[in-house]
């Protein structure tokens, strides 16, 4: 099931990611980063806010795919070995950025992080230029 792109669900997921992210920095002194999260639970630094917000994600994701099964395309045609080098590269790149980039784009620019700025542009022009060689040259 496709739909058209309309602007309101962009709008409702913005300001609900900007809530979420405003409530934790103002109750917890901390900002939104699930690199961050996912690295604190895996050295075993259990907290309540930790795994409400990964089992949120999780919760969400499952939610969505409840109501809008049609709409929900999973790709079989990567190899195993492929997702786990990737994800592999994604987790030391996010170690190496101090930072993932829901961490560093929605959280440290909305703070005016210079460090957060030039690491989302270094997110953005990467990404585009994998985008490229994958379906232009690959």
């Amino acid at each position: 099931m496709e739909t058209d792109f309309t602007p309101y669900f962009s709008i409702i997921g913005g300001a609900l990611i900007a809530f979420s992210v405003l409530m934790m920095l103002a109750f917890n002194g901390r900002v939104t980063g699930i690199s961050g999260f996912i690295h604190s639970l895996a050295r075993g630094k259990k907290s309540v806010d930790n795994g409400l917000f990964i089992a949120g994600i999780i919760l969400g994701a499952f939610l969505y795919m409840l109501f809008n099964s049609g709409s929900v395309v999973v790709r079989e045609d990567y190899s195993i070995l492929l997702l786990i080098l990737s994800g592999l590269f994604v987790g030391i790149g996010t170690r190496l950025g101090s930072g993932c980039t829901s961490g560093h784009g929605i959280c440290g620019i909305s703070r005016f992080s210079l460090r957060s700025i030039i690491a989302t542009m270094t997110f953005m022009l990467f990404g585009g230029i994998s985008t490229y060689l994958i379906r232009h040259i690959f």
